[in-house]
């Protein structure tokens, strides 16, 4: 048969039965990227973020800059303290007032770049307007979910949603301030802004809207079980339950995660882990959406990723999967002085760090990037006698291709042999005398020096009639 061409390459797809992947879907696909639309490029990596380290797990990350549009503070919560660095390159420091529950993730609301308010939902909840200093708002709730609307800000309570008086948000006790219960099964999880209303998850499912008159009921049980892994595209809403990871636009809830459903949950039960859904963390960072779940095992390839970070690109709609040398527990994002959009992480052992740019390893750890997929051509069912094999690279990578033609799917018959590093930009192999109804390509670059660049393969084999 004529050379067979696939230049659009996909990002993951475990749900579709593999027999029936278009080539180019991934079955695996780690720390990459896409680059332009059919090509896949490695990630950047991550450097540390100030020096020092803030002494125990980082909580929470993120940033207020002040509406003169040149000061803004970094701030990052640890051990129940919060610090703050001063314009992206001042070196951390505990805030005046900063002291919160140790353990807190607390959440924050910027009112017009005038005045930010924090809460952890146990300790009191507290507001600054030089940024560097915290004052007890004695009449608000302890709240750990605020949102600036309608010219108030309303907080989360345990069993209420609490708003301030109109135009003055450090006001909580007198008329015009007030709250409404809210009903059903569970206590509240988070508040977030959509589609012009406040909306309100409970663990029990329940999301309920409210628009400053009227309360209603979103008849679902789909609300986000992680109020931590919640980010936004311009309103929309994306995070993660029990089910997957779902969409949200003060609607109804999408499911979004159905091609890495399996990484979700399985039948072997190697996915993400109980605990994992109550306080996974995630950011939208570029228009990609991030969420670090941890160590992952899905049932079709088989194989483990230890400090996973689901990866959604909302552009492309496609999944791909983020393996960090160091987990985090919390992300932030701001712009910096020049006005790049930095994403920021911590770690479980107080180090802060900041992402991409021109850096090539995680911190000094090289980032091994793999792809893997499966060649059919469409006919499972045929013996193929395998001829050639042609990768289209960036010149001068480290990335080393692997082939295993079995006639099954399963991991343990995948016996891979490398075929060579692909460093010309443009390699063939030539298959040996090998026949099977499958072949599978495995790409492996672990490198510290450079970005690696899969621009798609080609491949040619005869078919084998059946004796």
């Amino acid at each position: 048969m004529e050379p067979q061409r696939v230049t659009v390459l996909n990002g993951l797809n475990l749900k579709i039965n593999p027999l029936q992947l278009n080539p180019g879907e991934m079955i695996r696909c780690i720390n990459m990227e896409t680059d332009y639309v059919g090509g896949k490029k490695k990630r950047p990596g991550y450097g540390t973020y100030q020096a020092g380290s803030l002494g125990t797990t980082v909580t929470k990350m993120f940033t207020w800059r002040k509406n003169n549009g040149t000061q803004f503070w970094n701030y990052a919560c640890a051990g129940g303290s919060l610090f703050y660095s001063t314009q992206g390159t001042g070196a951390w420091t505990i805030c005046g007032g900063g002291t919160l529950t140790n353990g807190a993730r607390p959440g924050n609301v910027d009112i017009q770049g005038t005045l930010m308010m924090i809460g952890d939902g146990t300790a009191a909840t507290r507001h600054t307007t030089n940024g560097t200093s915290f004052t007890n708002t004695t009449s608000a709730p302890a709240s750990n979910q605020f949102v600036d609307y309608q010219n108030r800000v309303y907080a989360m309570g345990t069993l209420a949603l609490h708003w301030s008086v109109a135009g003055s948000p450090t006001d909580w006790s007198s008329a015009d301030s007030s709250s409404i219960d809210l009903p059903g099964v569970g206590r509240p999880l988070y508040a977030v802004k959509s589609s012009d209303r406040v909306n309100v998850g409970k663990s029990g499912g329940n999301i309920y809207s409210y628009d400053g008159y009227n309360l209603y009921d979103l008849s679902t049980n789909l609300a986000y079980s992680s109020p931590y892994s919640i980010g936004d595209v311009e309103g929309f809403k994306f995070g993660l339950n029990r089910l997957g990871y779902f969409g949200f636009n003060a609607n109804k809830p999408e499911i979004i995660s159905n091609p890495i459903e399996r990484q979700i949950y399985n039948d072997r039960g190697s996915g993400i882990t109980g605990g994992t859904f109550d306080l996974a963390p995630g950011i939208v960072h570029r228009y990609d959406y991030l969420c670090s779940v941890g160590t992952v095992t899905e049932d079709l390839t088989d194989e483990t990723i230890n400090n996973l970070i689901h990866r959604y690109d909302f552009q492309l709609d496609q999944w791909d999967n983020w393996d960090f040398a160091n987990l985090p527990p919390a992300f932030g994002t701001f712009t910096d002085v020049d006005g790049n959009n930095q994403l920021l992480f911590g770690d479980n052992n107080g180090q802060t760090y900041v992402y991409g740019g021109t850096t090539t390893s995680d911190a000094g750890n090289s980032i091994s990037s793999v792809m893997e997929f499966v060649i059919h051509a469409g006919a499972p069912e045929t013996k193929k006698r395998w001829e050639y094999l042609w990768f289209f690279t960036n010149p001068g990578n480290e990335a080393y291709a692997y082939v295993a033609c079995v006639d099954a799917v399963n991991k343990r018959f995948k016996n891979y042999k490398k075929v060579g590093q692909l460093t010309d930009g443009f390699n063939e192999y030539r298959f040996e005398a090998q026949s099977s109804t499958l072949c599978f390509v495995k790409i492996v670059e672990s490198s510290r020096n450079s970005r690696f660049q899969f621009n798609g393969f080609a491949y040619k084999f005869t078919p084998e009639p059946r004796r």
